[in-house]
C-alpha cells in the first residue's frame, strides 16, 4: 500500500507575524486595499480574525466583527493563487461558524456588484440581498455601490411553532 501525502491546510487565528503576509494578497487583489495598519487595527480591536494556511503559506484570510447579537463580515479574500479550490467557501464557514458560537441572529456582509463570483458565494451560503449603500466603494470612475446581504441564523433548538 502507499500512502498519499494531503496537502496540510488549516484555518488558524491571525497573529500579527501573519500580516505582512495578508498585506500583500490584499493589495494584489484589490486596487483600493485596506492598509496594513486596518489590519492591525482589527487585530487589536479583538475582531475575529482568521487566515487561510496552505502548505505554511498563508493563502487567504477573514475578518469578522460580532456585538450585540449581530455580526459583519468585514473582509474575506483569497490569493489569486489558491481561488477555485472551495478556500473562499471554507473561510466563510469558519466566520459563520464564529458568529453562531458567540450567539449572532444575523449576519451582514458588503459586497461590489462587480465581483460577481462573490456575490455567488454569499448566494450559496444563504446570504440575500437586503438593499444597496450608494458610494461606498472607491472605484475609478469615482464610487462604487455596494450590495448588502444579510444571513439570518437558526436560533440553536428553535423549532416551528406549534
Amino acid at each position: 500500500m502507499v500512502a498519499v501525502a494531503r496537502p496540510s491546510t488549516e484555518v488558524r487565528a491571525m497573529r500579527r507575524d501573519d500580516l505582512d503576509a495578508v498585506v500583500a494578497i490584499e493589495h494584489a487583489s484589490y486596487e483600493f486595499p485596506w492598509s496594513a495598519g486596518i489590519f492591525r487595527d482589527c487585530l487589536q480591536a479583538g475582531h475575529n480574525c482568521w487566515v487561510l494556511v496552505h502548505e505554511g503559506a498563508v493563502a487567504g484570510y477573514g475578518i469578522l466583527s460580532v456585538a450585540a447579537g449581530e455580526a459583519h463580515v468585514l473582509n474575506v479574500c483569497i490569493d489569486d493563487a489558491y481561488r477555485g479550490l472551495g478556500y473562499g467557501r471554507r473561510m466563510m464557514r469558519r466566520l459563520l461558524d464564529l458568529a453562531r458560537w458567540y450567539g449572532a441572529e444575523r449576519v451582514f456582509l458588503e459586497v461590489r456588484p462587480s465581483n460577481p463570483a462573490a456575490q455567488a458565494l454569499y448566494a450559496s451560503l444563504g446570504f440575500a440581498e437586503i438593499g444597496r449603500r450608494p458610494g461606498y466603494y472607491p472605484a475609478r470612475s469615482g464610487r462604487e455601490e455596494a450590495i448588502v446581504m444579510a444571513l439570518d441564523m437558526p436560533v440553536p433548538g428553535a423549532g416551528p411553532a406549534g
